[in-house]
């Protein structure tokens, strides 16, 4: 008998805990469907909520036929919001990702960017320290789309001042991915302009080492860039005798332009650069700035022409 009521009080807890799920459950959906985006029906949003509730537990295989056919809809943006994208597994936020990358235009990915797949990679950053290897390769996805992914991703990354891990994990996809030469010279314009942090001197030196053949406009850009701390009191690190000072990222960024452009400065430029050493020193990567600068050919600079052994022997004949 005492065994028969031990089954019940077993069966009893059970059965509780499966109606607790399941009204949870239905909590949730009764939450969403409150908060319909305008012009959305009641059934479609039933069925996208729970589209929803079955990424927040996806680990693989196809997705929903209804989630495929998103990025055809006008009001995609919505019905994408239905779905609850911040409690997408990471499996699910790269197949999205792929989809969506896919099948939407510039400028929509650029708002899936920035209003997803930003705020996912940050959020798993800041709890882990990292970011899952889905969410690590949706983002490389992303890249090929490299006006939405710098629009979307990098920019706001960037001005919301995100921590050096952010533009560390950051820069890794950047130098994965092949990007055309000109959004790569625009997004350098873009960082150099921009209120300087420390990160900023990561995604600049990444971009630099992918060694394109940037634009006057581009170079002259970078030059200003690093000149606008020609002032000591445009440091932003104190050294041990208070006196302020740029960190080791800004002088490495450096040294990368200087060896890359060098030949693209002019003679003017180079001088003021040497004369930027002498106010922001660096003990060991200074004296390579200062090599690289006093090097090779400035721009404008008469190259010498090459002597044709031939045509020399020609002449003489």
């Amino acid at each position: 008998m005492a065994k028969i009521k031990e089954a019940e009080a077993r069966g009893g807890k059970t059965a509780s805990f499966k109606l607790g799920a399941v009204g949870g459950q239905e909590a949730q959906e009764d939450a969403a469907l409150n908060s319909l985006p305008p012009g959305v029906s009641v059934k479609v949003g039933e069925a996208y909520t729970k589209v929803g509730m079955l990424l927040s537990r996806y680990k693989s295989g196809p997705l929903p036929k209804a989630f495929k056919i998103i990025p055809s809809l006008p009001n995609w943006d919505a019905i994408l919001y239905l779905t609850n994208p911040s409690g997408w597994t990471s499996h699910a936020t790269l197949a999205a990702t792929r989809i969506l990358c896919s099948n939407l235009k510039p400028s929509q990915s650029q708002r899936f960017f920035k209003y997803v797949l930003l705020p996912k990679f940050r959020e798993q950053v800041q709890d882990t320290g990292k970011v899952t290897p889905q969410v690590f390769e949706a983002c490389i996805k992303a890249v090929y789309k490299p006006a939405a992914f710098f629009k979307g991703l990098l920019f706001p990354l960037a001005e919301a001042g995100c921590t050096l891990k952010e533009a560390a994990i950051m820069s890794a996809v950047l130098s994965r991915v092949s990007i055309p030469v000109l959004h790569s010279a625009a997004a350098l314009l873009r960082l150099s302009e921009m209120h300087y942090r420390g990160p900023t001197s990561l995604f600049i030196r990444t971009l630099l080492d992918k060694k394109y053949a940037l634009p006057y406009k581009v170079v002259d850009a970078l030059v200003f860039h690093f000149l606008r701390f020609s002032d000591p009191e445009m440091g932003v690190e104190k050294n041990d005798d208070g006196e302020k000072r740029m960190p080791v990222l800004w002088h490495q960024s450096f040294l990368v332009f200087c060896q890359r452009y060098k030949q693209d400065l002019t003679p003017d430029q180079k001088a003021a650069l040497l004369d930027l050493l002498r106010v922001q020193k660096h003990d060991s990567i200074g004296p390579d700035i200062r090599r690289e600068l006093t090097t090779g050919h400035a721009r404008g600079e008469m190259l010498d022409e090459p002597i044709d052994e031939d045509m020399d022997d020609a002449i003489s004949l």
